[in-house]
């Protein structure tokens, strides 16, 4: 399979003033997912990752939902195989590769990512429709939908990392308690945990949403947004002291750029900065 000639059938893609929209679609299915969604979505965040033209990703679903898990036409075609089989392809698209040997396994990609990801959930996330918002870097969703981790009840275990990623996310009680049960929980609920950044009603979410990356795109220079992300998610890894190391060899590099010039520089004459990226 070439990467380049992927023919999109399960989700739709755009770019617009610097921000890749990633839209998951099988709306007949409450974007539920298989493994030709799984592959058709690493081939676009690879392509959104090495794009010059995009800055930030946001991710969302089609119609009423945004990914209420693994299809159930799939599911029973694993009990008739007589146990899991991904269906994908054996060559999938690497994205976030080269950064840290951490991140290079299903979803945990997303790490690796040099631009920010932003989940804006519109409708039900279940299973792996909630890992892949976990996964993303900022999550938005509307009031009043259903969440579930959902793998207890199909005898699965914690799907994709998400028993490391959610105690880390919004500790371990809270973490346990979404894990070990299961149980449906809402996105307002969600929200008090804190695993959700931001409520916004279904006609303000994807405006509200685009008004926040732009406000990233705007005033964080592009290459603070790469390190910055990385450095988050290899801090999780290592000790404080390694941290401070890291970040005091980041800005000798950073200062050196022209982006820090610019910042500069349009700080003291209070205007926009016009990053280059380089």
């Amino acid at each position: 399979m070439r990467e380049e000639v992927l023919e999109l059938k399960t989700i739709q893609y755009e770019v617009v003033d610097e921000v890749a929209t990633i839209t998951l679609h099988r709306p007949h299915r409450m974007n539920a997912w298989t493994g030709r969604m799984h592959t058709e979505y690493r081939h676009l965040l690879r392509q959104a990752d090495l794009s010059s033209e995009v800055r930030i990703i946001v991710v969302t679903g089609s119609g009423k939902g945004f990914c209420v898990g693994a299809d159930s036409k799939a599911l029973e075609g694993h009990v008739k195989k007589g146990g899991y089989d991904a269906g994908t392809p054996d060559e999938l698209a690497e994205p976030g590769t080269g950064i840290s040997a951490d991140f290079e396994a299903s979803f945990a990609y997303h790490f690796g990512l040099q631009k920010p990801v932003v989940a804006a959930i519109n409708g039900p996330a279940a299973g792996v429709g909630l890992v892949l918002a976990c996964f993303a870097d900022i999550r938005f969703a509307v009031p009043d939908v259903k969440f579930t981790t959902a793998h207890g009840k199909l005898n699965f275990p914690a799907e994709y990392g998400l028993s490391w990623l959610l105690p880390r996310l919004i500790g371990l009680g809270k973490a346990n308690d979404l894990l070990l049960t299961s149980r449906v929980f809402s996105s307002n609920e969600a929200f008090d945990m804190g695993l959700v950044n931001q409520l916004f009603e279904p006609e303000d979410l994807m405006r509200r949403t685009y008004e926040y990356v732009r406000g990233m795109i705007d005033t964080v220079s592009p290459g603070s947004l790469r390190e910055t992300k990385w450095q988050i998610y290899k801090d999780l890894h290592r000790d404080v002291a390694s941290s401070v190391r890291n970040s005091e060899a980041l800005i000798e590099t950073m200062s050196q750029q022209k982006d820090f010039t610019e910042g500069v520089k349009a700080f003291m004459e209070k205007r926009k900065p016009k990053w280059t990226g380089e």
